[in-house]
């Protein structure tokens, strides 16, 4: 045996003897006890699988989970896809819903499937592991390894229970256990992202899944089908599967409130800090089930040098409010306002604030620019104001400027934007993707590692039509640029047209 081999082999034994230490059984209880216990724990799904797995179990169940647990073990013939994000525990909990239905007998022939035989072999693992080591099984159940009949990718246990690992593309022929078919179909880890960058190859292994794996079920019994995937591609199979599943539960790692999904493992400051050290991008593909692709609408994001104020006829500063006040919630929308000033056909963003914030944080984001400004253009205030915000514009935002004025003696005036706006995310495209196309919307390179102006960067790469993404950014820089615009007319002299304007040839023509 080769070296690897024998590390491979100890491993092994370690993980069995973890398993065995954590499962101990209580001798004292009689034949009749026990018995009477496990009918207990199989009608009670939720206890059965925390008292056979506290090794795995070792959070409390998050409601999403129980509801899954449930949802699933009511249906004998029932199709779910589990899109939930990293550290929502899909595959455990998965596992622990099949050993129940075959250590029930409720299900006889398990086949799992994967992007690769190997990875279908090591996530068959836990559950070969456990019926080979976990003393409660045995104890309630019996010992399950049966002679002659016990591989990493095929076993059949005592109990006449079959296991099989098979990898995308391989011939799921010979599935059968006796005369009974499979009956759970478990497919995990199917999308690669690898593969998702290939339309033919997801295609391929989509056919496979429906021409060759999907018919080894018997159509007069019914069969448990369970995808787990997360959503790493628009196009992918686990979108493919979730489209005709039963039921296709979508979770992520925060809600949309911007709280943990499931804060008995998973809290703010764990969540964060994994979050910190990982792209937007990743973070949206691997936690929020968001595959959007860096750069869809706004394909660069250019940076240059801000010219001096004094050359700037006039600079707006314009602010989104956002509904609501939060701060540090990560699913709320962001307040924003920019610092904004335009010369000849470019567009700068001087400063940029944008996070979730308080409302007096966020007026105060308006003193802070006027500031730096300090009077070395003219400044033109607005806030964003339609017939739903002007409430809340009169009645919060008015009092608080003022506030400001008296407190700090400085001369801030914001005027409401009221004009009436179309939708957002086709505003945002038509107004600003051809400035940036042209190289014409210029961020502060001064600014390049304020957290502010990276966010700002991270709504433009990350902006999409369907706004999957916060893009209250790019809104404020759409307004602010509106208002530059109306300003640079405003300020521009009359344009006097003569009789020789008119000839056929003049510039003033169309």
């Amino acid at each position: 045996m080769k070296q690897i081999d024998k590390n491979a082999l100890l491993d092994w034994e370690k993980y069995k003897e973890a398993i065995y230490r954590s499962t101990p059984v209580d001798t004292s209880m009689s034949h009749a006890e026990r018995e009477k216990h496990r009918l207990y724990l199989e009608a009670h799904p939720i206890e059965w699988i925390k008292f056979f797995f506290p090794g795995y179990a070792k959070y409390e169940f998050a409601d999403f989970q129980k509801r899954a647990i449930r949802r699933i073990l009511a249906h004998d013939e029932w199709y779910e896809v589990l899109s939930w994000s990293r550290e929502l525990a899909k595959s455990t909990i998965t596992m622990f819903v099949v050993l129940f239905l075959a250590l029930t007998g409720k299900k006889r022939n398990i086949l799992l499937t994967s992007n690769s035989r190997d990875n279908a072999v090591r996530l068959l693992a836990p559950y070969r592991a456990n019926l080979e080591a976990n003393a409660r099984i045995e104890a309630y159940y019996g010992k399950q390894p049966s002679l002659g009949n016990w591989t990493e990718d095929e076993f059949i246990t005592k109990g006449g229970v079959a296991f099989r690992a098979i990898g995308a593309g391989q011939s799921p022929r010979g599935s059968r256990n006796e005369a009974i078919r499979p009956d759970v179909l478990l497919v995990d880890d199917f999308d690669t992202d690898e593969d998702t960058k290939n339309p033919d190859i997801i295609q391929k292994r989509w056919e496979w899944w429906e021409q060759a794996l999907y018919p080894t079920r018997s159509t007069s019994e019914p069969t448990l089908i369970l995808f787990c995937g997360n959503i790493i591609a628009k196009d992918c199979c686990i979108t493919r599967a979730g489209e005709i599943a039963d039921h296709w539960d979508i979770v992520n790692i925060r809600d949309k409130n911007g709280r943990s999904t499931w804060p008995e493992k998973n809290t703010e400051e764990h969540i964060d800090r994994t979050l910190s050290k990982i792209s937007t991008l990743s973070q949206q593909h691997e936690y929020f089930n968001n595959p959007i692709s860096e750069g869809e609408i706004f394909k660069d994001v250019v940076y240059g040098k801000i010219p001096a104020l004094s050359k700037f006829r006039a600079l707006v500063i314009y602010g989104d409010p956002a509904p609501g006040e939060s701060k540090g919630k990560k699913g709320k929308s962001f307040k924003a306002v920019m610092l904004m000033g335009k010369i000849a056909d470019k567009v700068y963003v001087i400063k940029s604030r944008l996070a979730q914030a308080l409302n007096a944080e966020f007026i105060d984001w308006y003193v802070q620019l006027l500031q730096f400004v300090a009077g070395r253009s003219n400044v033109y205030c607005y806030m964003e104001n339609n017939k739903l915000q002007d409430p809340f514009f009169q009645q919060v935002f008015k009092p608080l400027v003022q506030k400001v004025r008296k407190e700090k003696g400085i001369d801030l005036y914001i005027r409401g934007d009221e004009e009436k706006k179309t939708d957002k995310a086709t505003r945002i495209e038509a107004n600003l993707e051809p400035v940036n196309r042209e190289g014409n919307l210029i961020l502060n390179q001064d600014e390049r590692d304020n957290p502010h102006m990276e966010e700002l960067e991270d709504q433009f790469k990350l902006f999409t039509l369907n706004l999957k993404y916060p893009a209250d950014g790019p809104d404020a820089v759409e307004g602010g640029l509106r208002k530059l615009n109306e300003l640079t007319a405003s300020l521009e002299p009359p344009v006097k047209i003569t009789a020789k304007d008119l000839r056929t040839k003049n510039k003033y023509r169309i």
